[in-house]
């Protein structure tokens, strides 16, 4: 998933119609709390509570907001973000601290696509805290300091320097930030050992096994999210690693997860992911007349993070 920087961030991955421009295993509540709602942001500004519907803003002109604060409008029960590195699908309004005027908007049709949360937050820094740890389906209102948008941001969006900003989220999808199903005992079958850092980035521990001679697959963690199907895309983290060297070759931990489309371009490890589930965690064994790299076999881990809604093929 490639970077795109600052106002391009928001209006490419998002496909805005722009208005008047001047030139994160899924952890409980508990584990992961939304910041303290500012409960004083009612009193400057009223959002409706139909997130089937673009929102209706009424806002107290000029809001001077010295901190960036938030409140849910309404609050989801679906996937959290844990981390500006997960991907999410959103509608997004900003509206003009200073007049009241809509700076810029998704469509609210459905048309926006997945977007790593660290994307936009390049543009608008302040969404990071707005947003952490809230859930799939949260309708959320941002006042945003002027330090919670990027100088480039404003100044493109037609906000004078020093000006605030208020920021409508709707949440229509969050993206696992890892796998987060209950672990699968396995007998081991002469398979390597998953481990994992505290953010579940897997690595391997091999044995002195030989490679198998047919592919292998092994549910690690069993999710209980949508099954693959092969009909829409699939986002997914993964790491390979060589059998008989035992190093990693490749992995999307290192920027961002990517989305797999099945068909005569999917990753040799993509048919072994059909039948699995969103939340699981799967190693797949790919001996060497199938795989990359001239290896005995090549190791897949791979963490399913969702199935894309939003893209049919």
């Amino acid at each position: 998933m490639r970077k795109i920087p600052l106002m391009s961030a928001v209006i490419a991955v998002l496909g805005l119609t722009v208005v008047g421009l001047a030139g994160c295993s899924q952890p409980s509540a508990g584990a992961c709390p939304r910041p303290v709602a500012d409960a004083s942001l009612a009193d400057v500004v009223t959002v409706s509570d139909d997130i089937d519907a673009k929102p209706e803003i009424e806002l107290y002109t000029p809001l001077r907001q010295k901190t960036t604060a938030s409140e849910d409008v309404v609050t989801g029960d679906g996937n959290a973000i844990e981390t500006d590195a997960q991907v999410v699908v959103l509608d997004i309004t900003l509206v003009s601290g200073a007049d009241g005027e809509v700076l810029l908007s998704t469509r609210y049709d459905g048309s926006t696509l997945p977007v790593q949360l660290e994307q936009l937050t390049v543009a608008i820094p302040g969404l990071s805290e707005g947003l952490r740890c809230a859930r799939e389906g949260t309708r959320t209102v941002i006042a945003l300091a002027p330090d919670g948008i990027s100088a480039e941001t404003a100044a493109s969006a037609g906000l004078a320097e020093g000006d605030s900003a208020v920021a409508v989220v709707d949440l229509r999808q969050v993206f696992l930030a890892r796998a987060n199903g209950a672990d699968v005992f396995n007998s081991g079958g002469g398979l390597p050992t998953i481990v994992r850092a505290t953010n579940g980035r897997p690595g391997l521990v091999f044995n002195d096994s030989a490679a198998p001679k047919d592919v292998v697959t092994q549910t690690v963690k069993r999710g209980d999210g949508a099954a693959v199907t092969g009909d829409a895309p699939v986002l997914v983290n993964y790491t390979s690693f060589g059998w008989t060297t035992q190093k990693q070759m490749q992995t999307t931990w290192d920027a961002a997860p990517t989305s797999i489309t099945f068909g005569d371009e999917a990753p040799e490890f993509a048919e072994a992911l059909k039948g699995q589930t969103v939340g699981s965690q799967v190693m797949i064994v790919v001996p060497q007349a199938d795989a990359a790299g001239g290896d005995a076999a090549v190791v897949y881990v791979i963490d399913i993070l969702g199935v894309d809604t939003t893209t049919t093929q």
